[in-house]
């Protein structure tokens, strides 16, 4: 334990070594963490992914900079992947925790008519809307989107009508 002492410091009397040894710790243990916790703590950004991310943030750090003991804010930090984890995995057999952790997919436009309420519940303004159907037709008009859905991650997925149709009668016989 005095190798620690040594290794670590004391949160009281840390110096530029030891906040140096904790930083290449937890860099390292955070890079296990997050992969041990899966694809899905890096590449999702649901609200749940965001929790791992923000909360192994806030709790290593504090071992790095001294203000709280050193071994259990790993434990704690070791504690928040599992349980994202475990939950992640519960997800996959139980459609309504999944559906607790990470919401629901909203169709915001169907066929031209946009669904206000749905809008409204998912907080996407007319400029969100547009935008997200500019991005991926290149025009603002809402009818050149058969469909458009708030995903559960919070992105906007656009799918535009379907073009062939348009286009048939400019092709040669």
């Amino acid at each position: 334990m005095a190798i620690l002492g040594t290794l670590f410091g004391i949160s009281s009397d840390l110096n530029a070594l030891h906040m140096s040894a904790r930083a290449f710790v937890i860099f390292v243990l955070t890079l296990v963490l997050l992969r041990v916790g899966g694809r899905r703590s890096l590449g999702h950004r649901s609200a749940f992914d965001l929790c791992i991310t923000v909360l192994l943030g806030a709790v290593l750090s504090r071992a790095i900079v001294g203000a709280s003991p050193f071994v259990p804010t790993l434990c704690a930090g070791v504690v928040i992947v599992v349980l994202h984890r475990l939950i992640g995995l519960l997800s996959i057999w139980s459609p309504l925790l999944d559906k607790l952790v990470s919401g629901s997919a909203r169709v915001l436009v169907m066929r031209g008519k946009i669904d206000r309420h749905q809008m409204r519940e998912g907080l996407i303004t007319n400029t969100d809307l547009r935008e997200a159907i500019h991005k991926k037709t290149g025009s603002t008009d809402i009818d050149s989107a058969e469909k458009v859905v708030l995903e559960r991650n919070g992105e906007i997925t656009v799918i535009p009508v379907d073009q062939r149709s348009s286009h048939n009668n400019d092709q040669p016989q």
